[in-house]
Parts: structure tokens; C-alpha cells; sequence
């Protein structure tokens, strides 16, 4: 619940740091001069410009730290934000360049730790207790809750006294950080590596492959090596014993104190034939190696630090080295060793766990520096919602092959663990069953013959939408109905997913001109017509087309011409008809009958249009209710032990919400809250079921409740109140 000595308003939270000047630090300078200046000319002016007078704003910077900490970093760098100065803006000229600061200097910068942004300017609102803690700790000088930040999910695998799932501590990325800086010192100092590197070759067979090639393909010694092929020579097909070694051996060269891992669980691999970053000398550009420690060294700089100077430094050199020939999307898996609570890794199985399970839907081979960087936010910000899948990168990489495998990645046995070929598909495994039993066992309250039904109606329209209030499960039914339509979870080819918003187009979902690498423009096909690619190569399987959000966009101009294709009626051969962008005169498409469509639609959102009518009679509808019922307080006393006269109290407080926001005339039954609001997530073990109901309804249903009582603050207090009275 928002503190009262929060007043709604904008915080900001700004650097002072210009990578073009002397001093590069300009805090001393905005203080003197009562000012605070945009260091960049083409970036954030209009961020700048939306800052009012009486804004609250603080000079921060970022970096991390390992010792003199007042906890216990468990050997791991921990994020830290340091506040120099606060002040209040007094005006703003409307440039885009500066404001005008009252300021006051802090007579010793104060250290704030875990969260603490991804820019330069960072505009925090007290929306979520985490910004409200920063905003009292920065302007009301109250101490941070160290505790709570620490153990929360976004930190604890790193950070927590305790975590119930231990083997993803990930203990192994301590020695991998530390190797990544020593062997920075090293960039100078490259006929070293290759004299130690010459030396284990002697010890070890297993590094024989890592020689150059001459013209003639004749091989030759290396002359030269960059830092991602060094840690390539561990992260290969070996044994863990093997990688254990060849890992000890380089931390003795670098002076690296942390001993070498023997689990490496979470960890994608090279392929055994593409082990190295740069090209042999017959094909390699003279800057090649230069450009991958360039990559390095920006990568360390900006896992460091939020300065965007830092990360744009890092995302140009990341552009130049992933077009180095050969290297794509594997760079992405060096800087997870490096850094791997910064970066994720973009291997053949993190990519598809990124595409099908936590539905990115980005074209991961393509992405610029840029592209990824922005990926890296859009999945840090989601860390820090507890309700989110995963938690951190190595979290993410560990699940994703546990998706794949049912195990953990590479697990350790007497063999080689099979590794991972950065471009190539790996093989499937054998596919298990999904049928409706498994929804309800999965934590579904829907009774099976409703399923069942629901999935009859989607076979025969072809084409469903799930609607229904916030909370009531909509995107999570809808995945599992796919896997009870195609048979199995683990056929992810047959499973695509995406999400509309007002900005998609039929270039983005149908197909559209692209820019390509030569600089001209392509024709690029787009999720739903590489959907319908894979369902008639494969006429037997159901494919399903998962849409998030489906009336977010203009559904009628994002499907175009395919429109009426999608029609039950008209899924043959006989009813196809040309694109927009046909690649030839002659093309022409149609949508086979195993390629099915569920989209899913928050009715509690006044700001979307209604549907084309056209549009729905292509659906079938089903609502989703919140079921607070009689399956939910079984579901909660098997799974999560909570006592009977918790679930009773709790189910009765929750109807009689649900019942009043329905009867409020301004709201009605689209704004009731669903039962995920008081369902924890099947793996989380609750070790309090009261004192958990009483953190969901400060930080999700009193901000809810208050947004929807906005108007009458007493309706939404009486309505808290009443929640929770009685609740021991």
C-alpha cells in the first residue's frame, strides 16, 4: 500500500556523468551553477521536457561492490546507487536539455543496493513498494529494508538467507565474473594467454582443436585469442570433471581465488565443431579479435554501471562483433559467462523459451546492439514482478532446458552432456501426453467437462478468445488448451505466441518490408505466416497462433486480406488469395485447417474500441470468471497446506469484493479481480498463507482498488478493511 509521506508526484533519479568532458563527473558543476543537464543531444528530450516544477530529483550513480557491505554478498557483485545530492526543479525552459534545481548537497553520499535502475534518467512513481522504499530512503532519509530486497525473488538466488530450490544458487557465476576480470588485464598482455594456453593443450587433449587455419586450410599455433574463446575452452562437450580442470588451470594463470565449479547447471554450451568467437586467419578481418575484446570490455563497463554512455558503448561494439563471420547470436552466449546476471544468453533454447514461454515474440538473430539491450530491460524489469516465471538470466537459461529436458542443463553424468549448436535446432525428445486432466491437475478450477467444451467449440470454429476480468488466468489457460489441442508441451514448434498493441501492423504479423543486412529493403515473412509455413509441412499436427491482448490492436487492419481466410469455412486450398506483399505475381495463401488461433481479451480495459463486428464472427468466446470455488480451496490445501479456515475466510472476504465492485455502477462485473490475485504460483512455497494474502493486497489489490475508487478513497479503505478483517 503507498505510504501516506509519499505524496503522487514525479521522482527522478539522474546521473551526472559525461564521457566527453573534463571533469567527466559534473556534479560539482550543476550544484554550483543550481542546474541539471542532459549530456546527450539526441536522446531523452522529451524525458527532460515532461519535468515539472516541483519534481523531486536526486544525482545518483551506479556501480557494484563486493566488500564493505552491511550483508552478506555471498561472493557475488551487488548493484548499489549511491545518492550525492536532492533537490526540487524550480523550472524548466522546455529545451530538452536542462532544468533549473534547487539543490542540496548530501554531506556523504548514501548507498542504496539491489534496485537501482537501467538509465541515466529514470523517473520513479510510487506505484510498488520497491520505488516507494527508494523514494523515502532518497528524499526522507529512511533506511532501506535491506532484508526485503534481498530475499525478494529478483535477488534471492543471489542474495537470501535461505532459498527453497538450492540448486538454483547458481554458485558456479561467482568464479565465472571473476575470471571475466581478471582476463581484462589480460587484453594487453595476449602471447601470455596463448603460453598457457600452449601448456594446457600439453595436459589435455580435449583443447587440441583450438588451432588457426592458413589459406590452404594447413593448421598453424593461434597467434592471437579473445576472451570469449578462452572461456569457450569450459564451456564445451567434456565431462564436468574435465571442464572443472580446464577451468582450474586458466583461474591459476589469472590469480582467481574462487574455486573452479564442479556443477554447471544453467550453462548452454559451445558446439564442439564452432568452439571458437573469431575466424581462422585465411578468412579473418584484421580488427576481428580486436572488436570481440572491444565487446568484452564494454560489457563489463556496462554491467557495472546504468550510464547510458556505458551501454551505448556496449551495444555498438556488440553490433560489429556479432556481424564478425561466424560469431551471431553465440556472442550473446559469451556474455552470459562474463556477466551472467546481466546478459541473457540467446541459444537455441533460450530463444525458444524466450518465443513460446515467456512470449517475446523478437526476431533474436537479427537484433542490433540496441535491440539487445532493450531485450536485456524488458526482461529485467519483468524480474522484479514475482508473479513473472524467472527471476534472473541464469534462472531463465536453467528453465529453459529444463522445459526441453525435464532436468537440468548439461546434467552431470559419466558421459559428455549434449551441447547446444548456436544456429542449428536440437533434436526433440521424446513427447509426453497433455490432455484436459492435466489443465485441472496444473492448477486449473474450470471442471473438465467446460474444457472439454471449450476445446470442441475451438476445433470446430477454429478460432477462440478467452475474456474475462484481470487476474482470472486468461494467457495461462490458453497456452495449456494449445497443449491439450496439439497433444503434448513439448512439440514448441507446433506453439507460437505474440501480443497485439496499438502500434501493430500487418508488416509486423502478416509480412512487410524490411531493411537487410546489404541495406535494402527484404521481404520478411511475419509470426503468422511462419505459423502457417510450419502447419501445412507438418498437416497432422495442430499449430496453434497464441495471441496476447488480441483487441489491443486493430485486429481487422493487423490480419489484413487473411481475414477472411481465417474463417472455419474457408481453410483450403480452393479460397487463397494474395498478399498485400506477394513475393510473385503468382503467390498466393491460404490458412490450413491445422492452424488454430486463441487470442485473449482483458475486458476491464475502457480504453480499447469495440471490436469489428466482422472480427467476432470469425471468433468463438468463451468468459473466464473468477473461481474463488470449491476446486481453488482444494487446489490450496494439497498444494500449498493452507489451513481450512484460511480458504474459507479468505474465499468469503474475496466474493464479497468481487460482489461490490460488480454492484458499483461506475464499474460492473468486467472490473472483479480473478482468483490468480490469491493463488500463489504452483512452485512457490508458502511458508505463511496469511501473512502472503496480506503482501498481495498491499502491493496488487489496494493499488487496484484505489485506481478504481479514485474518486473516493473511503470506498477503497472500507473495501481493504473488510478483505482482511479477521485474517489471523
Amino acid at each position: 500500500m503507498a505510504d501516506a509521506s509519499v505524496p503522487e508526484g514525479q521522482y527522478w533519479f539522474v546521473g551526472s556523468y559525461y564521457s566527453d568532458r573534463e571533469p567527466q563527473d559534473q556534479t560539482d558543476r550543476f550544484l554550483a551553477e543550481g542546474i541539471w543537464e542532459n549530456g546527450f543531444e539526441d536522446r531523452y528530450l522529451e524525458t527532460v521536457k515532461s519535468m515539472k516544477a516541483g519534481d523531486q530529483i536526486a544525482i545518483k550513480s551506479t556501480y557494484v561492490r563486493k566488500d564493505g557491505l552491511p550483508f552478506d554478498p555471498r561472493g557475488h557483485a551487488v548493484p548499489v546507487l549511491s545518492i550525492k545530492a536532492i533537490g526540487v526543479v524550480t523550472a524548466n525552459p522546455g529545451d530538452g536539455r536542462r532544468v533549473e534545481v534547487d539543490w542540496t548537497r548530501l554531506k556523504k553520499p548514501r548507498e542504496w543496493y539491489f534496485y537501482t535502475g537501467r538509465h541515466t534518467i529514470w523517473k520513479v512513481t510510487p506505484s510498488h513498494w520497491m520505488r516507494e522504499a527508494l523514494i523515502r530512503f532518497a528524499f526522507w532519509k529512511e533506511p532501506q529494508d535491506v532484508e526485503r530486497f534481498r530475499n525478494d525473488p529478483a535477488w534471492a538466488k543471489r542474495f537470501a538467507d535461505a532459498d527453497p530450490k538450492p540448486e538454483q544458487r547458481f554458485a558456479w557465476t561467482a568464479f565465472y565474473e571473476e575470471v571475466a576480470t581478471a582476463l581484462l588485464a589480460y587484453r594487453s598482455r595476449r602471447p601470455e594467454l596463448l603460453a598457457h594456453l600452449k601448456d594446457m593443450q600439453e595436459k589435455h587433449e580435449e583443447l587440441g582443436f583450438l588451432v588457426d587455419r592458413d589459406r590452404r586450410d594447413n593448421p598453424m599455433p593461434l597467434r592471437d585469442i579473445c576472451p570469449f574463446t578462452v572461456m569457450g575452452t569450459f564451456n564445451r562437450g567434456a565431462t564436468p570433471e574435465k571442464r572443472t580442470e580446464i577451468a582450474a588451470g586458466w583461474a591459476q594463470l589469472l590469480g582467481v581465488q574462487t574455486p573452479a565449479p564442479t556443477s554447471f547447471d544453467g550453462i548452454p554450451l559451445l558446439n564442439n565443431q564452432n568452439s571458437w568467437f573469431f575466424p581462422t586467419a585465411a578468412t579473418r578481418h584484421k580488427d576481428d579479435i580486436d572488436t570481440l575484446w572491444d565487446v568484452f570490455e564494454g560489457a563489463l563497463a556496462a554491467a557495472d554501471s546504468s550510464e547510458d554512455h556505458e551501454r551505448l558503448r556496449f551495444a555498438d561494439a556488440y553490433s560489429r562483433a556479432r556481424d564478425i563471420y561466424r560469431v551471431g547470436t553465440k556472442l550473446t552466449m559469451g556474455l552470459f559467462w562474463i556477466r551472467p546476471w546481466n546478459f541473457v544468453p540467446l541459444d537455441g533454447r533460450s530463444r525458444q523459451y524466450l518465443k513460446t514461454e515467456l512470449m517475446l515474440d523478437q526476431d533474436f538473430f537479427a537484433a542490433d546492439g540496441i535491440a539487445y539491450v532493450q531485450l536485456l530491460d524488458t526482461l529485467a524489469s519483468k524480474f522484479e514482478d514475482p508473479q513473472f516465471a524467472v527471476h534472473s538470466f541464469p534462472e531463465l537459461s536453467w528453465t529453459a532446458y529444463l522445459e526441453r529436458d525435464g532436468r537440468g542443463a548439461h546434467a552431470e553424468t559419466a558421459e559428455a552432456p549434449e551441447v547446444e549448436d548456436d544456429d542449428d535446432p536440437t533434436p526433440v525428445s521424446p513427447q509426453a501426453s497433455y490432455t484436459v486432466h492435466d489443465i485441472v491437475t496444473d492448477g486449473c478450477f474450470i471442471p473438465e467437462p467446460a474444457l472439454n467444451g471449450y476445446l470442441a467449440r475451438w476445433r470446430s470454429k477454429k478460432n477462440l478468445i478467452l475474456q474475462g476480468p484481470p487476474g482470472t488466468g486468461k494467457t495461462w489457460l490458453a497456452r495449456r488448451l494449445a497443449y491439450a489441442l496439439i497433444g503434448t508441451k513439448d512439440n514448441k514448434s507446433a506453439l507460437r505466441a505474440t501480443q497485439f498493441h496499438p502500434n501493430s501492423s500487418y508488416e509486423d504479423f502478416v509480412r512487410g518490408w524490411r531493411p537487410g543486412s546489404d541495406g535494402k529493403l527484404t521481404l520478411v515473412d511475419g509470426p503468422f505466416l511462419e505459423m502457417v509455413e510450419r502447419a501445412n509441412a507438418n498437416p497432422d499436427v495442430p499449430h496453434v497462433m497464441l495471441i496476447e491482448e488480441i483487441n489491443r490492436g486493430n485486429p481487422v487492419q493487423v490480419f489484413g486480406e487473411l481475414l477472411t481466410l481465417i474463417e472455419a469455412g474457408k481453410r483450403s486450398p480452393r479460397e487463397s488469395l494474395q498478399l498485400a506483399y506477394p513475393r510473385s505475381g503468382s503467390e498466393s495463401v491460404h490458412v490450413p485447417s491445422n492452424l488454430y488461433i486463441i487470442g485473449t481479451m482483458n475486458l476491464a480495459d475502457r480504453s480499447l474500441a469495440i471490436m469489428d463486428l466482422a472480427f467476432r464472427r470469425r471468433f468463438a468466446f468463451v468468459s473466464l470468471e473468477p473461481n474463488v470455488n470449491e476446486a481453488w480451496q482444494e487446489w490450496m490445501s494439497n498444494r500449498h497446506n493452507v489451513a481450512p479456515e484460511h480458504l474459507e475466510l479468505v474465499r468469503t472476504r474475496f466474493q464479497a469484493l468481487n460482489e461490490r465492485i460488480a454492484e458499483d455502477p461506475a464499474l460492473g462485473g468486467e472490473f472483479r479481480l480473478g482468483h490468480s490475485f490469491v493463488t500463489p504460483p504452483a512452485e512457490e512455497r508458502v511458508a505463511s498463507f496469511p501473512d502472503w494474502f496480506r503482501g498481495v493486497v498491499d502491493t496488487e489489490i489496494v493499488p487496484t482498488l484505489e485506481e478504481y475508487w479514485f474518486d473516493d478513497p473511503a470506498k477503497a479503505a472500507a473495501a481493504t478493511e473488510a478483505l482482511t478483517e479477521g485474517l489471523v
